[in-house]
């Protein structure tokens, strides 16, 4: 999680004017909580922190504080499967409505419209931690236990345990050691222990469906772990390397190829070095002297990606391209016409002064969740200038988005 001091403004993409001039004015006058927060300037919603329980990689509980209101047949919803007969699907397995809207994703039962359009959103957001920010069952929950397993990032909120398994099964999880979540047990292992929650057989399969069927973003398969294979990564004037080990991808096998200048790098440099994964760039850090225009970092990034991409969709790919506030505003819309994509904004904070801002494009999933947003309102020439007279600068540009590369753990062999 971000350090002492420091807090992470998320705005969203259908936040109005007036919204994002609120929360301008707040982190201007030092009112956000010199803690941690992660603020949704829709609705102000302040989301604290995760904050283990337990120290080690096998603690596995996490505490998030969430103004949450579960529905009122959701502590009968086992009672009426079990005993009244009702099918589980007539059931919305996220907070007990009975007015549905479509299935579960992962687990049988029914999921209503409010429900689906939160899965939606929140699904994919992580945490620096290397875990979900959410349930994976209700996108929820104010208390979350992680999952032991090395190759899953997935968390459940205690309300769904007691729910949907059985009354203290979340106290009973907080004592085991390690403990592995109900999407990594096998299929065999689902009985009469697991209550009523119990997983889809293509769960990965089912998930792509269902953003495919219920939104606008596209995603690939999650990989299960036999089917992952080191990440292959390419990245362009800023070195990721950090950030990758940090969350467990550079080990045997990992390959990443960095390169600081790529006038002489041509398609066939990439044929023999490739093929990549994952195509990282940026644009230098704020106030650094550039070797070159700062469009030429965009549109050399853009050549290296079209050189990169696959012919076909026939294998996960992701690219993230970081704009550091020094693009002018005729090359940031070229990038968006380019990869058919908007920019979304990040901000750092420290003692109520915005600390750091990157634009970031992206088809990673959490970067294109409602929690990142335009920057369409943000006049990021006065944030520029703003940063530029403080003279307080973040570590490098890049720990702003580590989170987002979370989600790359779904496909790609971590160790």
């Amino acid at each position: 999680m971000a350090g002492e001091g420091e807090a992470v403004i998320v705005l969203d993409s259908d936040s109005s004017l007036e919204e994002i001039s609120s929360a301008s004015d707040a982190v201007l006058s030092g009112k956000i909580r010199s803690c941690s927060d992660v603020i949704s300037v829709s609705t102000m919603e302040q989301i604290a922190p995760a904050t283990l329980l337990r120290p080690n990689r096998g603690s596995s509980v996490k505490e998030i504080t969430l103004a949450s209101s579960q529905g009122p047949n959701r502590e009968n919803l086992a009672y009426e499967v079990i005993h009244k007969k009702r099918r589980i699907e007539e059931i919305c397995i996220c907070c007990g409505s009975l007015e549905i809207h479509t299935q579960h994703p992962l687990f049988h039962g029914g999921i209503c419209a409010p429900c689906t359009e939160r899965f939606l959103e929140r699904f994919f957001l992580c945490d620096d931690d290397g875990f979900q920010a959410d349930c994976a069952i209700c996108c929820w929950g104010e208390s979350l236990v992680m999952c032991d397993n090395p190759a899953c990032i997935r968390c459940m909120c205690t309300k769904c345990l007691d729910t949907l398994v059985r009354r203290g099964m979340a106290k009973q999880v907080k004592e085991i050691n390690p403990w592995i979540c109900f999407l990594c047990l096998p299929l065999g292992a689902h009985g009469p222990a697991s209550g009523v929650l119990k997983k889809k057989k293509t769960w990965r399969t089912g998930l792509k469906h269902f953003y495919d069927q219920e939104s606008n973003l596209s995603i690939y398969r999650p990989l299960s772990p036999r089917e992952r294979t080191p990440i292959k990564v390419i990245s362009l004037f800023e070195n990721i390397s950090q950030e990758l080990q940090s969350l467990g991808f550079l080990g045997k096998n990992m390959k990443l190829k960095y390169i600081h200048d790529v006038t002489d790098v041509v398609r066939t440099h990439i044929e023999e070095w490739g093929p990549f994964d994952f195509v990282f760039g940026s644009t230098p850090a704020l106030a650094n002297s550039y070797e070159h225009p700062s469009a030429w970092y965009m549109y050399q990034y853009d050549r290296i990606l079209r050189y990169s991409r696959p012919i076909e969709r026939s294998r996960p790919f992701f690219w993230m391209f970081l704009d550091n506030l020094v693009l002018e505003e005729e090359t940031r819309d070229a990038a968006c016409r380019f990869w058919k994509t908007e920019a979304v904004v990040r901000m750092k904070l420290q003692n109520g002064t915005i600390q750091n801002v990157v634009h970031i494009w992206s088809n990673i999933p959490s970067v294109n969740s409602k929690y990142s947003a335009s920057s369409s309102y943000m006049d990021l020439f006065q944030l520029a200038k703003n940063i530029c007279r403080t003279r307080i600068f973040s570590e490098r540009p890049a720990t702003l988005i580590k989170e987002f590369f979370v989600p790359l753990k779904d496909y790609f062999r971590t160790f």
